[in-house]
């Protein structure tokens, strides 16, 4: 392992093996006031979750007028969220529950699940070079990094992750290139407060001859999302107020400038010819943990196939052209930070918004992985959850 890093202390691990995911999802709650950030339940009503999202609540809605701090470091006095070591003690303090029972070991199908990790680690590279080459200012993060070689394994499968992050005008709070040999390969982007381009999620795992694959291009401001039913349609003014207002134009800023048509049919024309595609619980359904209901935005693919070369490549493509799309408005000066607009409370938002990702993240890797090794990898893929901002703190 390079000097200029060091190994994560096996505290670190062992909070997260002794909390379970419900115990994740009461410390969220507990930590930003569970009146002020209430996710929706099955059974109880949409109108008082939506209601408690109101301007200042420090829920998902707060996105202009937070509640701050001040501290001679600029950057700390616009969050008063914890830091990640505060939070895994917090969660540490929550006590112990049944272990996850092991998932089922990794095996190869019809195409070898080696070679298509593989193929698809080579199109990552590739990517992330062209996002690096088009954004002068991204960084790499050596401290948060792990080569294939420094004994990082998941389920005794070597793992590699390389970290950056570009804390100058481009504002990219974070990239995760993972991969884990012949199980999973994963692409993380976060952008920081400075634009409003949307962050980025690209995950295929490989296990007993499926290929699991799952997209994501999530919106920056709230737009209820969360509280759509199962035939798409949102709460109006009658159950929300104005509200409904807010967050109808949010849903709009977000269709006319990411969610476009050539988005959408690019997405749906690649699921259509998948072989054996069947399609996992979105949003609306029932099926969906609270977590994913508040992280999920409203073009999210979730889907499962058989791994065959045919679905390998049309995932890659997929992955390559969505990727592309993001640099495109990643380096469009629209969609930079306007004079004026509110950094401090966008800041609040992202790592609130953040830290919930990595609530959904640790649910699916302990799944993947166990409880051990998914933890760990959770961990290390999502990188700081109190660096919303870009440059603090690391």
């Amino acid at each position: 392992m390079p000097e200029n890093r060091k190994p994560l202390p096996p505290s670190h691990f062992l909070t997260m093996v002794l909390s379970s995911s419900l115990a994740l999802v009461a410390l969220l709650l507990s930590s930003y006031n569970v009146d002020a950030f209430t996710v929706v339940r099955s059974g109880s009503s949409s109108s008082a979750v939506a209601l408690n999202q109101h301007i200042g609540s420090g829920g998902m809605a707060d996105t202009r007028n937070p509640d701050t701090i001040q501290h001679e470091d600029p950057r700390k006095s616009i969050s008063a969220a914890p830091s990640f070591e505060e939070y895994l003690k917090q969660r540490a303090n929550e006590g112990t529950t049944a272990a996850t029972a092991p998932p089922k070991p990794i095996a190869e199908g019809d195409f070898d699940a080696t070679a298509a990790i593989t193929a698809m680690e080579t199109s990552q590279t590739k990517t992330v070079g062209d996002i690096a080459s088009a954004i002068p200012d991204l960084a790499p993060k050596p401290d948060q990094s792990y080569a294939k070689n420094d004994g990082f394994t998941a389920m005794g499968n070597a793992v590699s992750i390389q970290a950056s992050d570009a804390p100058g005008p481009a504002n990219v709070a974070w990239i995760s290139d993972l991969s884990v040999d012949g199980a999973l390969s994963s692409l993380t982007i976060f952008n920081g407060p400075l634009s409003d381009v949307p962050h980025l999620i690209q995950r295929c795992f490989i296990n007993e001859g499926m290929l699991h694959f799952f997209l994501d291009v999530r919106p920056r401001a709230y737009g209820a999302h969360d509280l759509r039913d199962a035939d798409g349609n949102y709460p109006g003014p009658e159950t929300l107020g104005r509200k409904a207002f807010e967050y109808s134009g949010a849903r709009k800023d977000y269709d006319t400038k990411f969610g476009t048509e050539e988005l959408i049919s690019l997405l749906d024309d690649t699921v259509a010819k998948l072989e054996g595609v069947t399609k996992n619980p979105g949003l609306g359904d029932e099926g969906l943990s609270e977590l994913e209901k508040v992280t999920l935005g409203p073009l999210a693919v979730d889907i499962s196939m058989p791994l065959t070369s045919d679905n390998v490549d049309s995932i890659i493509g997929l992955r390559e052209k969505v990727a592309s799309m993001w640099l495109g408005w990643a380096t469009d000066d629209s969609h930079a930070h306007r004079p004026g607009a509110p950094v401090n409370s966008q800041y609040v938002y992202d790592t609130k918004y953040r830290q919930n990702c990595y609530g959904a993240l640790l649910d699916k890797y302990v799944g993947y992985f166990g409880q051990a090794d998914g933890a760990k990898l959770a961990a290390a893929d999502s990188g700081p959850l109190d660096e919303a901002y870009v440059g603090g703190g690391s």
